[in-house]
């Protein structure tokens, strides 16, 4: 059975303690010169990411995650997590579940250089929207059924 190399553990913890006050630790872990992608958002550079993350914490009650399995080597890396978070804006700010996974890949020296998240943007936001919520259904009910 393999083993989750120590850096996977790393970045994890690193995530697990992320936010609004720490985001300068950002450069701990990633390039420079990094490549984010999630389903919303591509973005160039760890200057970007700092910037997109200032936004997205700024309201963020809280998050953590929990990996589900992992499986890497020292240059790349696959995560498959659940997100727990609670945020304002989303379900009233009760407790919500995210589950994702994430591509990861390190540079020569050991920072992140390449990081794209996959997640279903329904889970995270459409459900929320009454109008939005009824059309995915609905959508997904006739791609059931055909």
């Amino acid at each position: 059975m393999a083993t989750t190399p120590d850096w996977l553990e790393q970045f994890v913890g690193f995530y697990n303690q992320l936010n609004i006050h720490n985001l300068h630790q950002l450069g701990d872990v990633y390039s420079e010169q990094l490549e984010f992608i999630d389903p919303v958002h591509s973005i160039q550079g760890r200057q970007a990411l700092e910037h997109y993350f200032r936004h997205a914490y700024q309201r963020l009650l809280y998050s953590r995650f929990v990996v589900k399995h992992a499986v890497g080597d020292g240059e790349r890396g696959f995560l498959s997590w659940q997100m727990q978070f609670a945020h304002p804006a989303i379900g009233g700010g009760q407790p919500q579940l995210l589950d994702g996974c994430s591509e990861l890949v390190r540079g020569a020296d050991g920072k992140v250089t390449y990081h794209r998240d996959y997640y279903d943007l329904t889970q995270l936001v459409y459900q929320h929207v009454p109008v939005l919520s009824w059309m995915t259904a609905k959508v997904k009910q006739k791609m059931a059924q055909d």
